[in-house]
C-alpha cells in the first residue's frame, strides 16, 4: 500500500509541463466563476461528499469549489488545462484518497496545500483483487483496480474524514474557529444518526443473499458483513445477453431477491430482473452533485431503501 508521505513525494516530482499540456448551499457546491470574495480562502475538491463536508464545516468563511460536471463520475474524471490550474492556485485540496481521482497523483500539486482526507483510515482501505475495465456510458473506458474508493459511504469513515478537513481548517484560519467548531458538530450529530440508521440495518439478516449493480458498496459490506455479490451493470444500459448468462449462473449458488444500483435502472432491466424474482432498490453513492436534495437526504433515503431490503418479502421465485 502506497502511504501518504510516497504519494506526496510523487505529486512533487510530477513535472508542471504534464500539468499545462493537457459559494453555493451545502446541497450545490461551488462550480468555478470568475470573480468571487477574494477574502475567503478557497477550497477545491474531488468529489461532492468532501465539498459538502468542508461547506458544513467552513460555512461563509471559505469558498469550496468541486468543478467536476454534471452527470460524470468524478472518480474517473480528468481535469485538464485551467481547470488543473485552478487547483495548483487554491488555498486547501481536498483529495478522498483510496484511487479515488488518481489523476492527482501524476499531476504538480502544491504538497503543502494538499489534504488526503481518508489518511486516518489509510490501513483499512478494501483493495480490489480483479482488475476490470468497462465501458460507462459516453464517458469511455475506466478500470476499477487499486482500492474501493466509496469510504464515505460508512458514516463511521466519513465522519473521520470530515474530523481531517475540520482540523485543517482550524490550524490554517484559526480566526474562525469558533464557526469551524459549530458547523462540524452540527455535522457529526447529523452523521451519528446516519451511523445508528446504518447499526439497526446489519442488525437484520446478513446472510441474505444480495446483488449491486456494480463494485461501490464494499465498505458498507465490510461494516456490515453483508452477503454480497457485485456486477459492472449501468443502469442506462440494458445488459447484454452474456451478462444475464452470468447472472443466471450466479443465482445457482447466490439466490439474491434484490440488486443495489447506483441509480434508477431501466424500465426493461427492472422488469426483467423482476420476471427472474428480482427485486430493485436505489442507493445513490452520491460522488456528485445529486438532482435533488444534498449528501445528507440522500444518505437519510439510502439507508431508508436499505431498511427495506432487509425488511420486505422478497418477491416470488421465477423459473
Amino acid at each position: 500500500m502506497t502511504s501518504f508521505a510516497q504519494w506526496s513525494v510523487a505529486c512533487c516530482v510530477a513535472v508542471s509541463f504534464a500539468v499545462l499540456g493537457g459559494c453555493g448551499s451545502p446541497s450545490q457546491p461551488a462550480r468555478p466563476s470568475a470573480g468571487g470574495d477574494a477574502s475567503r480562502p478557497v477550497i477545491y475538491t474531488v468529489n461532492y461528499p468532501l465539498a459538502y463536508f468542508a461547506e458544513r464545516i467552513g460555512g461563509d468563511h471559505v469558498r469550496v469549489v468541486f468543478p467536476a460536471p454534471v452527470g460524470v463520475d468524478p472518480a474517473f474524471w480528468r481535469p485538464e488545462g485551467e481547470v488543473i490550474r485552478d487547483y495548483q492556485t487554491a488555498d486547501l485540496i481536498l483529495l478522498n484518497g483510496a484511487s479515488f481521482a488518481q489523476w492527482a497523483e501524476h499531476m504538480a500539486l502544491p504538497r503543502r496545500r494538499v489534504v488526503v482526507t481518508s489518511r486516518a483510515f489509510a490501513d483499512q482501505y478494501i483493495e480490489i483483487e480483479d482488475r476490470v475495465v468497462h465501458q460507462h456510458g459516453p464517458h469511455g473506458e475506466h478500470a476499477h483496480e487499486g482500492f474501493a474508493f466509496t469510504t464515505w459511504l460508512d458514516p463511521q469513515l466519513a465522519l473521520q474524514q470530515a474530523q481531517v478537513i475540520f482540523e485543517e481548517l482550524i490550524d490554517r484560519w484559526p480566526e474562525h474557529s469558533a464557526a469551524f467548531r459549530a458547523g462540524w458538530e452540527a455535522l457529526q450529530d447529523d452523521w451519528r444518526e446516519l451511523d445508528e440508521q446504518l447499526t439497526a440495518i446489519n442488525a437484520a439478516d446478513q446472510d441474505q443473499p444480495l446483488l449491486a449493480s456494480h463494485p461501490v458498496y464494499q465498505y458498507l459490506e465490510q461494516r456490515g458483513g453483508w452477503n454480497l455479490v457485485s456486477l459492472h451493470w449501468e443502469p442506462d444500459e440494458m445488459p447484454e445477453d452474456e451478462k444475464w448468462e452470468d447472472l443466471r449462473q450466479i443465482l445457482e449458488d447466490h439466490p439474491a431477491a434484490w440488486m443495489i444500483w447506483e441509480a434508477e435502472p431501466l424500465a426493461e432491466s427492472r422488469q426483467r430482473l423482476a420476471d427472474k424474482g428480482i427485486d430493485s432498490v436505489v442507493f445513490d453513492p452520491c460522488s456528485n452533485v445529486p438532482v435533488s436534495g444534498d449528501l445528507l437526504s440522500t444518505m437519510q433515503n439510502n439507508f431508508k431503501q436499505l431498511q427495506r431490503v432487509m425488511d420486505a418479502e422478497p418477491l416470488s421465485s421465477a423459473p
